[in-house]
């Protein structure tokens, strides 16, 4: 049973790493990918029509997909690393992170977005590094341009974030544009706020030719920047993330309440409060804080008042060994010594 009212490809990209890695015990990804690619894409449960095309047509990009997404994974638990909510997810369940998906909360609006980011990236990057026959560098970087600095001639091999948006668009968005429900409508917007989150820093790099640096010549090129911005820039929009109503014909949103901000297209959208994750609800698919660990000295959201829910914490002594008093030694390395110290380790108590 598909558990997601309108549906995320949070569900494919969990499918498709279950099969490839079930498949890298039995044999190669090659294998999977020339004679496993239409069985994978017909036993993914959730998928319309216009995605399993997509993936029959595409299992090199599917296996991308597939592989990149511990790297969104990662980011979005980096981001939370300190919180109640913290991007945990679940074996148990198909789709990832569990019933959490089932309500159109802030967390929710979050995961979308970097989501939708994360195979934005993971695909610009496969297509310049040639790891795919449907694209390679941007082609449209060719000839001369010019920036603040001057003139500079396109070369190297630039990102190529348009293909990487309008694939992930195609196919991530495939089956909201079909449900058009509020929280479709919901999840489109932040499936869109993902991808251009991608494009916004999009730096240009330049290599510098001429008589002794002087730079007279620059040959450059537009590369994504590393991944951590735009997981740090969609942090900050899910501080800033707007409770929103679908308007009354049902082709957008209104501001949930009035002294609310309207959304803007950067801005991530949500319709439903979050619970407060302190304890464990299967109904609402929170991990609760038991036994997470905290900071006794901190009043911020990491401090133990705050993760554990005032239930308290408990203290444990534990040995720790780290790398102290290094020394730079002739030539050419570096000695360290090992340290040892007894630490405090606090961790939430059950509830009681």
């Amino acid at each position: 049973m598909n558990l997601l009212p309108s549906g995320i490809c949070l569900t494919f990209y969990l499918s498709v790493a279950v099969c490839w890695m079930t498949a890298e015990v039995d044999a190669s990804w090659w294998y999977m990918g020339t004679l496993g690619s239409q069985v994978m894409c017909d036993n993914i449960p959730g998928l319309v029509n216009k995605q399993r095309q997509l993936c029959r047509q595409h299992p090199k990009v599917m296996q991308a997909i597939g592989a990149g997404m511990k790297d969104w994974i990662s980011e979005c638990q980096h981001q939370f690393r300190n919180h109640r909510w913290n991007c945990n997810t679940t074996a148990r369940d198909h789709n990832l992170f569990g019933r959490l998906l089932l309500r159109s909360s802030r967390e929710v609006a979050f995961m979308y977005a970097i989501s939708s980011a994360g195979v934005v990236y993971t695909l610009a990057r496969a297509c310049s590094q040639g790891e795919l026959d449907s694209c390679s560098c941007d082609p449209k970087k060719k000839g001369s341009s010019r920036d603040a600095k001057g003139s500079f001639d396109w070369g190297g091999c630039s990102d190529h974030v348009e293909h990487a948006m309008r694939f992930s668009q195609g196919f991530v968005d495939a089956k909201e544009r079909k449900e058009r429900d509020a929280r479709a409508l919901m999840n489109l917007h932040n499936n869109r706020a993902g991808r251009k989150a991608v494009k916004r820093f999009m730096t240009l790099e330049c290599k510098c030719h001429g008589v002794s640096g002087s730079c007279s010549v620059r040959t450059c090129w537009l590369a994504m920047a590393d991944f951590r911005r735009t997981g740090d820039h969609l942090r900050k929009r899910y501080n800033g993330a707007v409770q929103v109503a679908v308007n009354q014909y049902g082709t957008g949103f209104t501001a949930a309440h009035a002294h609310f901000k309207r959304p803007g297209k950067n801005d991530l959208v949500y319709s439903e409060d979050s619970p407060d994750y302190c304890i464990r609800d299967h109904e609402s698919g929170s991990m609760g804080t038991v036994g997470r660990v905290c900071d006794r000295s901190s009043v911020s959201v990491d401090g133990c008042e705050v993760m554990c829910c005032g239930r308290g914490y408990d203290t444990s002594r534990i040995s720790r060994t780290t790398k102290c008093e290094c020394k730079f030694q002739w030539c050419c390395s570096v000695r360290c010594s090992d340290c040892h110290q007894q630490v405090d380790v606090h961790t939430c108590k059950d509830q009681t």
